[in-house]
């Protein structure tokens, strides 16, 4: 019996190192019987054939077949529920897993998304979601502060919005004479950063500290922010009128990046029954949404993520596709250090919640996506000719040899 936890994504090869390699046993016997051969001069006994010659076995340095480009985007990542190979029982993973689970309620067809925030909350990363308007991102926030039972802060961006407006700042209190400081909006467990990009880089910097530093400093003071902390910042996609690009500076900030699609035609329709019989979507509690999981769990999954084993193989592999995301001539600038930290950190949180004790490189393909694609910039002429950062990802994944 195959083992789904096992199977690669459609169409990507599987690691050597992965337990699908388990020699098949000859025809004509299952693989519960040993394979012995009747004693010599038993009546059983027969001239045995000439054993046929063994394929030839194929070279370390062979080229790898390049895999779809259907197979690069993490929308074909495997459900983290999968059966896996045997691993020690984990109360940690058994209650991050029990999340896709709670949101399912309040958000429909959203599962992958939520795959990203868990893995982002396991790394201590902060999370772009670019997706059009209407899509459930900030009700999927919501909801998963609701499940975790985190402090949960909304800002929305705006051109008018100061520095101060989030990180908090110094305010004059005339009963004792003397400046005390008003915490902002930033001091909580998942911030929602509504449509980042409509405030000017001076608020959009406010943040650098916060993410990177994990503290917000006000007068030369520094105050630590919780933890967890996890920003969730949000962009559109299709407008741009009014709008400040993030700079590359924190968009490398940023673990993952997360595509929000719309919606298939049965988990739209979904949507609307769901309005259609009475469900608020300010009412998480009348949607049946119950907290399944504690920041310990998070805390707890933190220490069981950081026993995966990492060979020096996958290392490797892992700076060589950062290295030859900076050698394409399409691109003006690839992936940098802190990228392939990203990924390894990514492809490690995965690993753990399928239930593996070492990271593989199917993996790092899985995850590629999610980490690479918003910190590689595509110049001009070669979006001219249609050249974008997935299909430039696309191709470093087909060309770089894969450990065997």
């Amino acid at each position: 019996m195959t083992d789904a936890g096992n199977t690669p994504p459609e169409g990507v090869s599987p690691s050597p190192h992965s337990p699908t390699y388990a020699a098949s046993p000859p025809p004509g016997y299952s693989a519960a019987e040993p394979v012995v051969p009747p004693a010599p001069g038993s009546p059983s006994a027969a001239p045995m054939p000439p054993a046929p010659p063994a394929p030839p076995r194929p070279s370390a340095t062979a080229a790898q077949p390049a895999p779809p480009a259907s197979v690069l985007t993490p929308t074909h990542l495997p459900s983290p529920h999968a059966p896996a190979p045997a691993a020690p029982p984990s109360e940690a993973r058994e209650a991050l897993g029990r999340i896709r689970t709670e949101i399912a309620k309040a958000v429909v067809g959203q599962d992958r998304a939520v795959t990203g925030l868990v893995i982002a909350l396991l790394c201590k990363g902060h999370v772009l979601l670019e997706g059009v308007p209407g899509v459930a991102k900030t009700l999927m926030v919501r909801t998963l502060a609701e499940t975790l039972g985190l402090e949960f802060s909304r800002v929305q961006f705006t051109p008018d919005l100061m520095p101060g407006d989030v990180t908090g700042s110094l305010v004059y209190d005339a009963r004792t004479a003397a400046f005390s400081f008003r915490a902002g909006p930033v001091f909580t467990n998942l911030l929602l950063a509504d449509e980042i990009n409509r405030t000017p880089p001076k608020t959009q910097s406010s943040l650098l500290e916060a993410m990177e530093e994990r503290q917000v400093t006000v007068d030369g003071d520094s105050k630590p922010l919780p933890d967890p902390f996890l920003v969730i910042a949000t962009q559109n996609p299709i407008e741009y009128e009014g709008t400040y690009p993030l700079p590359e500076a924190q968009l490398d900030r940023f673990m993952l990046k997360l595509p929000i699609g719309l919606p298939e035609r049965t988990d739209e329709a979904q949507v609307v029954r769901r309005h259609a019989d009475g469900f608020n979507p300010r009412d998480l509690a009348g949607a049946g949404v119950k907290q399944v999981a504690t920041a310990e769990d998070i805390e707890a999954g933190r220490r069981e993520m950081a026993l995966v084993e990492v060979s020096d193989d996958v290392i490797g592999y892992i700076v060589d596709l950062a290295r030859a995301t900076r050698e394409m001539p399409s691109v003006s600038l690839g992936v940098s250090p802190r990228g392939a930290i990203a990924l390894l950190a990514g492809a490690r949180a995965w690993a753990w919640m399928r239930g593996r004790t070492f990271v593989s490189p199917d993996d790092v393909k899985a995850l590629a996506s999610w980490t690479f694609a918003h910190r590689m910039q595509v110049r001009p002429e070669a979006e001219l000719e249609g050249v974008t950062t997935e299909t430039v990802l696309a191709s470093v994944l087909a060309t770089v040899p894969v450990p065997r």
